[in-house]
C-alpha cells in the first residue's frame, strides 16, 4: 500500500473510524493515513474485540478485515448487522476470489476492497460511504415523510418498507437506499453503474456485480416469487426499476 494524500474536501465533524485486523503492520499504516485525514482512528486485533467495540465505541465507518483470530470478519459483519447497526462496513481481505466479495455482500457488507490496496483508493472509499451517509441524513429522514410507487410505501423516519401492508424492517442501510432511489424514479430503468455512482457514492472501482448482488438480497425480502420478481423488476442487459403499477 502506498502512502499517497488525498485531499480532504468531506468538511464534517471529526468522525471515528474503526480498523479490525489482526496484522499489526496494516493497522499501523492505516493510522497513519486515516488520522492524517483528521478522523479518530480506534482499532482491535480481533473478531470479539472488534464487535464489542463496535457497540461500546459507537464508531461511523467499520473496517474489517475477512481473516480474524476468535471470530472471523464474516461474523462479525453479521452480527453488526443483526443487531440492527447500519454503519457502513468496508471488508478488507487479502484473498480476492468472488466467493469472498457474494459472501462479504450478501451478509449485509457496503463495500469490499482486497489487499494490497493503495492508501488513494481506500480514503476515497472512505470519504464516499461517510459522505453517503450524511447526506442520507441530510436529505430528509423528517417526520412524516414517505415515499409510495407502486406496492411499495418507504417510511424514511423508521427505516421501513410496507410492501402490501407487511412490514420490511431488516433491509440494510445500503439495501434501504438502492429502493429510496429506484422509487425516485417510478417505472424508470437505472443502470447498474448510475446506481452505483448514485447510491455507493462514487464511481465503483470493482465488479459491478455488487449492484446485482444487493438487488438480490433486496428481492428475498420484499417479492414474494425471486425467480418471477414484480416490484424490483430487471431489464435485461440495461438495468433496474421499481414497478408503479
Amino acid at each position: 500500500m502506498e502512502n499517497i494524500d488525498v485531499n480532504h474536501t468531506y468538511d464534517e465533524e471529526k468522525k471515528k473510524i474503526l480498523a479490525v485486523d489482526d496484522e499489526l503492520a496494516i493497522i499501523d499504516l492505516l493510522k497513519f493515513n486515516i488520522e492524517k485525514e483528521g478522523y479518530t482512528f480506534i482499532s482491535a486485533q480481533d473478531g470479539e474485540e472488534g464487535l464489542q467495540k463496535v457497540i461500546e465505541e459507537k464508531p461511523d465507518l467499520v473496517l474489517l478485515d475477512v481473516m480474524l483470530p476468535k471470530m472471523d470478519g464474516l461474523s462479525v459483519c453479521r452480527r453488526i448487522r443483526q443487531e440492527q447497526i447500519n454503519i457502513p462496513v468496508i471488508m478488507l481481505s487479502a484473498r480476492g476470489e468472488e466467493i469472498d466479495k457474494i459472501l462479504g455482500l450478501e451478509i449485509g457488507a457496503d463495500d469490499y476492497i482486497t489487499k494490497p490496496f493503495s492508501t488513494r483508493e481506500l480514503i476515497a472509499r472512505i470519504k464516499a460511504n461517510l459522505r453517503k451517509l450524511e447526506q442520507d441524513i441530510n436529505l430528509g429522514y423528517s417526520k412524516g415523510n414517505k415515499l409510495s410507487v407502486g406496492a411499495l410505501t418507504l417510511d424514511l423516519d423508521k427505516f421501513e418498507v410496507n410492501v402490501k401492508g407487511q412490514i420490511v424492517s431488516d433491509l440494510t442501510r445500503r439495501e434501504f437506499e438502492v429502493l429510496r432511489f429506484l422509487a425516485q424514479k417510478p417505472g424508470q430503468v437505472v443502470t447498474r453503474e448510475a446506481l452505483l455512482e448514485k447510491v455507493w457514492g462514487y464511481e465503483y472501482y470493482g465488479d459491478i456485480r455488487t449492484v446485482d448482488v444487493t438487488v438480490r438480497r433486496i428481492r428475498e425480502k420484499i417479492e414474494k416469487n425471486t425467480s418471477n420478481p414484480k416490484i424490483l423488476v430487471t431489464k435485461r442487459g440495461v438495468g433496474y426499476y421499481i414497478a408503479n403499477k
